[in-house]
């Protein structure tokens, strides 16, 4: 019998390593910590064509945006939305002033977005996005999509202080 029960156990499949959840597999629900605040995902914007999300965070009333880009490394950057507004993307310059920072132009590009939980945008889309930087690495974050306008204002976090605490699934 004893032989029996090794050679099962021998011949028996190993259950598949469950692979480690990259920051790009946060979903609504989940909870994350930025800086030592912790933070619920209550939604994600998805780009299809690039290695990148945005994520709706919530710390009480408080409503934050962490930007995730995959390519050499993993780059994190937290926006809070800012007031402003404009007519059309045709009006979006290469230079921005504000409150006596300029902003340049470091990147701008289009793409299909899909949408999940509570974002600014309602539903998925196409969406162009603007991103600037200033001389001292303050980031500026412009979307367009559907005749709706976002800005936003933030800075890079390190990798070091993101962290997933726990998902919903």
């Amino acid at each position: 019998m004893r032989l029996l029960n090794r050679l099962g156990r021998l011949l028996r499949k190993n259950e598949p390593l469950r692979s480690e959840r990259s920051a790009l597999d946060v979903a609504p629900g989940d909870m994350m910590e930025v800086g030592l605040v912790v933070y619920e995902v209550v939604g994600t914007v998805r780009y299809r064509n690039r290695r990148s999300l945005v994520a709706t965070l919530r710390d009480g009333t408080r409503i934050r945006y962490l930007e995730i880009e995959e390519r050499e490394t993993t780059a994190f950057v937290l926006f809070d939305p800012i007031d402003g507004r404009l007519d059309t993307p045709e009006e979006i310059p290469t230079t921005i002033e504000m409150e006596g920072r300029s902003y340049y132009l470091e990147e701008r590009f289009s793409g299909f977005v899909d949408v999940a939980g509570r974002t600014p945008f309602s539903s998925g889309g196409e969406q162009y996005v603007w991103l600037f930087q200033s001389d001292d690495r303050r980031r500026l974050r412009i979307e367009w999509q559907d005749g709706r306008i976002m800005l936003y204002e933030g800075e890079s976090v390190l990798p070091a202080e993101v962290r997933l605490i726990r998902g919903a699934r």
